[in-house]
């Protein structure tokens, strides 16, 4: 897999053309080719920039009222073609097919069409995108020899990359896209399932076994299947039904615990009009505020986090929630696009406007409170966000975790909430130069985001980046891999520069010396992780040389 791939050929074909002329000037001024349909193509040449017509490499012309102008072999074969793969540059060879390097495609405007409710089914059915949805996952599972871009906001990140490395893109861009991409199309097919659903006259229950479509009431007695109430306790009673669960094929149903004291996310107020909220958007919220909940703990200012899929890409405390929350974006601007927000204390208009300026797209944000002209203007932006407050308190400092329930085979599991947060007080200097204050509270940051991510964990935080909002944010986070090895080198390539003297948390011991390795390799000047491994003492030893901090917390964060 080439890690730059030069940029010489682009197909463009957008329904939004916001952001196109700097990034078509931008390729055209790089000598990138350009092949373009209908009124992109129009568009571009109102720029001066010279265009070549898709059906002039297809020699067919776009028929069926443009239904058919993408679908040909001399497009899909020079998208797909594995540049690593001599046979396939053998064949676009003998079928005279030139490579494309670059996808830029955004999809019919289908959510936007049918929210008109005086819409038709066949003018809806028009919106339905079919060249645009195979353009961008052709280009998404070739990720590694071409570039896709599917929206506006990444155009500038997209174009730095290419100026940064002489016209070609990273394989580190390419693959963040690429994800991007794949996520685009499963929520516009979402979007086009729900739609069509709801023009057939089955009845709700037929569609989803026995749940009722419509939010339930707190306490109401409904007929349910028996698979989701089996494992629950008398305490918890239905609260709503949700479109699906993880996935279409599956249902799902939220449960509120009335009895319950502090923070609820089942019993939240939605203060936007947007799309309902998504089991998966509720188990990100979960992860966002937990974590926040934690980094409140600290005392050291306003939090922020941003959760994609479980997981904590940016995470932050400043000193205004506005500057958390610039900082919790900078964490990873590409993975926190579609991601989940999460902030400490009543979401003010300030800080509205610093996700509109700094967030790509957000999905959901979590407040405990905003105020209604925040929410107006998030609304403004994306017409679709969810914004919840999930409690009245001004700040979220404290508050009562109930107990986590998670359903096995044939049982349940029950356990108290994972309560421990950064107990700096009880944690022992095992090695390397003594800590400061400011490099504790960097490790306090990095071991709370460590206990949020998904084993393996390792995460890396430090003070905030000349130019940025004074305080100390993530820089990078490796999650979920089966080897602590591969979760340092995820963390590391995130963190990229920024790993220079920042501190490093695992949120288990080190096994052997080769994460550490990889860690102080890359610059970070402490380690901190719970000890007590038979190897320890090598990883001491290795600090001691290398002058690197070391900590230990004697407390242990998994979480699967």
């Amino acid at each position: 897999m080439p890690d730059l791939l030069p940029i010489k050929r682009a197909l463009i074909s957008v329904s939004d053309k916001d952001g196109l002329e700097p990034l078509t000037r931008k390729l055209h001024e790089l000598g990138v080719e350009i092949l373009s349909t209908g009124g992109t193509a129009k568009f571009i040449e109102t720029l001066g920039i010279t265009v070549t017509q898709v059906e002039s490499v297809t020699g067919f012309p776009e028929i069926l009222g443009g239904r058919v102008k993408t679908l040909h072999p001399n497009i899909h074969a020079g998208i797909l073609a594995d540049k690593d793969n001599p046979e396939h540059l053998a064949e676009l060879e003998k079928h005279n097919i030139k490579a494309i390097d670059l996808v830029v495609v955004n999809l019919y405007p289908f959510e936007e069409t049918v929210a008109d409710e005086s819409v038709t089914l066949p003018a809806a059915i028009e919106q339905i995108d079919i060249g645009g949805v195979a353009l961008l996952r052709a280009a998404a599972k070739n990720h590694s020899s071409i570039a896709v871009l599917t929206d506006p906001e990444l155009f500038p990140p997209f174009l730095d990359d290419l100026t940064d490395n002489d016209g070609s893109s990273t394989i580190e861009i390419r693959s963040e896209l690429a994800a991007i991409a794949f996520n685009h199309t499963a929520d516009y097919d979402d979007q086009i399932a729900g739609f069509l659903d709801e023009q057939t006259e089955l009845s709700d229950e037929e569609l989803a076994g026995d749940l009722d479509d419509e939010e339930l009431t707190v306490g109401e007695e409904i007929e349910i299947d028996a698979r989701l109430v089996n494992a629950i306790e008398a305490d918890l009673v239905p609260a709503r039904t949700l479109r699906y669960g993880e996935n279409p094929h599956q249902e799902a149903i939220v449960f509120a615990d009335v009895n319950a004291e502090g923070l609820s996310l089942a019993l939240a107020t939605e203060l936007t009009d947007g799309k309902e909220l998504s089991y998966n958007n509720l188990l990100d919220a979960n992860s966002a505020l937990n974590c926040v909940l934690d980094l409140g703990a600290l005392g050291h200012g306003e939090a922020a986090v941003v959760v994609k899929h479980s997981n904590p890409c940016g995470a932050t405390i400043a000193s205004t929630l506005e500057d958390a929350i610039v900082l919790a974006h900078a964490g990873d601007p590409l993975a926190a696009y579609g991601g989940i927000i999460a902030v400490s204390s009543t979401l003010t208009t300030q800080a509205a406007q610093a996700i509109v300026d700094h967030a790509g797209f957000i999905e959901l944000v979590c407040a405990p409170d905003a105020d209604d002209a925040a929410v107006e203007l998030l609304h403004k932006k994306w017409k679709n966000i969810r914004v919840v407050a999930v409690g009245t308190d001004e700040t979220l400092q404290s508050d009562t975790r109930s107990a986590m329930v998670r359903t096995i085979l044939g049982g349940v599991l029950v356990q108290t909430p994972d309560e421990l947060g950064a107990d700096t007080d009880n944690w022992n200097h095992t090695a390397g130069p003594a800590p400061t204050a400011d490099s504790q509270a960097h490790a306090a940051l990095s071991w709370i985001v460590s206990k949020h991510l998904t084993s393996n964990a390792i995460a890396i935080a430090g003070v905030s980046l000349d130019g940025e909002p004074e305080g100390v944010r993530l820089f990078g986070a490796g999650a979920g891999q089966m080897d602590r090895v591969a979760s340092c080198r995820i963390a590391i390539e995130k963190a990229s520069a920024n790993a220079a003297g920042a501190a490093a948390a695992s949120d288990a011991f080190f096994p052997f010396p080769d994460g550490p390795q990889l860690l102080i390799d890359a610059g970070v000047s402490m380690l901190l992780h719970p000890g007590g491994s038979k190897r320890d003492q090598e990883t001491f030893d290795l600090c001691d040389q290398t002058e690197t901090t070391c900590l230990t917390t004697g407390t242990r964060h998994f979480r699967h």
